[in-house]
């Protein structure tokens, strides 16, 4: 019997148009999927009335999205709906990826005891959207219009003006806000009445994506085959989800009708054939299937007068790396603080210039490394096809090449370059302003239980101060209530370590080591889990609420940097290898790339000892590469 999941359907509820004698609605989100609900959230937590306008009449139908990375459980139990979602999800660390049927990579994302979560975990985007809808639903201050879709918008200096089709007849409905946040997805259609357009680069390469049940008792990890024996020349993907849901990914060849591959019969067809490879006589139901692109595209700015874009309405990341949903999850909870800044009264509206920044800088870092996952996954070109086959045939002898395989997970972005990060001393180690606040288990000093960070911080504001003496903690107390009268609503609240009556025990230094805290060093820490800033004067915090107030930081701090020059280490000179040879291989002359790779080798050759040198031609030549057995 299925166990697919089936969302539950909205009947439409008739509004009125906003009478013109009307104040403007506080805040209208456009598009209920994770995104916009994510901002209703935040903002209704935050004291502020919220109406979402959904074209659909229920949340995502199929799996769409399905890995939830850490720093998105952390949103999540920020945002209130953590616990719910913890029941219901499928947690995993790793994977396994095989050339053929020779595994060549086997991977295990981060993960320490300290964590407060694993690093990730799968469940489909219909249910994670289903249970924010619940949450919402039952919230005073959300109002929730389904079967209603956009279909004009003028602004002006001080609100927006929304036309919007709804199932009651053909008469419009008229709403103003004084705020407008498009979350509406991909085919947003607040971009095309807007009249900007997502820029950046589009993929070769189609995949089919399907959702089966299948009760196999293959464990829960990503699992790829490149150049899979049951479909030759194509890449296989594999998840598994809760309740014996797999989802299963496959390219297309570019030689393939996209339209004739996407009918259920061919679909069925792919998937028995690996599954029978796979030697499963398991019967297994088909339960959804879909078709996808890789993109990497974005807008320019982020923030249109008093629209807001958001999510996949903003930009566009390829999946691989899973950074669509996740990402959005940061741009709901970064917008969220600012935003709610700006209808309090606490910043000026030139908080969300550092919104839009953030945000598309946080997409670029997604971008560099799902677009290098992308060109392993999906090669565009000769070039790229060249030497991904190449690595893994490699892999298969040399495994100090299969980190290249790696999918290179989502994890948290940073806003190093963000207008509101302070920059830090020159020489400063550790997490710097504009890094994530990993989420740790701590214990109480209080009565020795164990808790984390992220639920002692709360909401809102942390000050995490490490070494101080009793007087600096009360005037740390005493400017953290100024701070928050500054910032309200927004709460703020103290962390000490580090001293026998410290908030969290610290006795052995871990947590200001893994930190690269100095005694008496206090981290300012943002509603969205990013650092804003290290002070070791807790009167800073004077000038903490004047800069996020002007939506800037300071332009100098003794000799400061804005960030740190990374090392480039031997996986990071084999990446360095692969991009530039690929790049060189495309841009060669069709007729000279035998000719320039020979010279390549003779002159790195050259350069090499006569041992190393006859080792690497052996095992470049693969002729006794002995092939591995894959786990069936």
């Amino acid at each position: 019997m299925s166990t697919y999941f089936h969302p539950k359907k909205y009947a439409p509820e008739d509004f009125a148009s906003l009478a013109p004698s009307a104040a403007a609605l506080p805040v209208v989100i456009v598009g209920a999927g994770p995104v916009g609900m994510g901002v209703a959230m935040g903002l209704a937590q935050r004291g502020i009335a919220v109406t979402i306008l959904e074209a659909a009449d229920q949340v995502s139908f199929g799996s769409r999205a399905i890995c939830v990375s850490r720093h998105s459980l952390e949103v999540a139990e920020r945002l209130g709906f953590g616990a719910e979602l913890d029941d219901i999800v499928l947690p995993w660390v790793g994977g396994r990826s095989y050339y053929r049927d020779q595994e060549v990579l086997q991977f295990r994302m981060a993960s320490a005891e300290h964590d407060a979560r694993g690093p990730m975990v799968n469940v489909s985007q219909s249910e994670f959207e289903q249970i924010m809808t619940d949450k919402l639903l039952a919230h005073p201050l959300v109002n929730f219009h389904w079967s209603s879709s956009i279909a004009g918008i003028s602004g002006g200096d001080d609100e927006v003006t929304l036309t919007v089709d709804t199932a009651f007849g053909t008469r419009e409905r008229e709403l103003r806000a004084a705020w407008v946040v498009a979350a509406d997805g991909g085919r947003s259609k607040m971009r095309e009445l807007s009249g900007i357009r997502l820029q950046g680069n589009s993929y070769e390469g189609n995949y089919v994506i399907a959702d089966i049940h299948w009760e196999s008792e293959l464990p829960a990890e990503r699992l790829v085959w490149f150049d899979a024996p049951s479909n030759p020349g194509s890449t296989i993907i594999m998840h598994r989800q809760p309740r014996d849901i797999w989802r299963i990914d496959y390219q297309l060849d570019a030689s393939d009708d996209p339209e004739a591959e996407t009918q259920e019969d061919r679909i069925r067809d792919r998937i028995t054939r690996h599954l029978e490879w796979l030697e499963s006589d398991i019967p297994w139901t088909l339960e959804w299937f879909g078709f996808y692109r890789a993109h990497a595209l974005a807008l320019e700015d982020f923030t249109h007068g008093r629209v807001l874009f958001a999510g996949d309405a903003a930009h566009l990341v390829p999946i691989f790396g899973v950074r669509g949903l996740n990402s959005g999850m940061e741009d709901a909870e970064t917008l969220v603080w600012q935003l709610a800044a700006v209808i309090n009264g606490a910043a000026d509206t030139g908080i969300l210039d550092a919104y839009s920044k953030e945000r598309r800088s946080a997409w670029q870092q997604n971008v560099d490394n799902a677009g290098k996952s992308t060109l392993i996954m999906s090669p565009g070109s000769h070039g790229y096809r060249t030497t991904r086959d190449a690595v893994l045939e490699l892999a298969t002898k040399r495994s100090e090449f299969a980190h290249l395989i790696n999918p290179r997970q989502s994890s948290a972005t940073h806003a190093r370059l963000s207008p509101l990060t302070w920059p830090t001393a020159a020489g400063t180690e550790g997490v710097l302003p504009g890094d994530p606040l990993e989420d740790r288990v701590v214990q109480v000093s209080a009565d020795g239980s164990k808790t984390s960070l992220n639920s002692l911080r709360g909401t809102g504001f942390g000050l995490l101060a490490f070494g101080l003496s009793a007087e600096l903690v009360s005037e740390l107390d005493t400017q953290a209530e100024i701070l928050a009268q500054a910032l309200a609503p927004e709460t703020v609240r103290v962390i000490t370590a580090g001293t026998n009556d410290s908030t969290i025990r610290d006795a052995e230094g871990n947590l200001a080591s893994a930190l690269g805290a100095r005694v008496g060093e206090i981290f300012v820490i943002r509603p969205d889990g990013l650092t804003l800033c290290r002070i070791s004067d807790p009167t800073q915090l004077n000038d903490v609420a004047k800069h996020l107030t002007a939506g800037t930081a300071p332009t100098h701090f003794d000799t400061a940097q804005s960030a740190t020059t990374a090392v480039i280490d031997d996986e990071g000179h084999r990446e360095h290898v692969w991009l530039a040879l690929s790049n060189a291989l495309d841009q060669a002359d069709p007729s000279d790339r035998e000719a320039m790779l020979v010279r390549l080798a003779l002159i790195l050759g050259s350069q090499a000892t006569s041992t190393s040198f006859d080792a690497a031609l052996k095992d470049a030549a693969l002729k006794d590469a002995a092939p591995k057995s894959a786990t069936r």
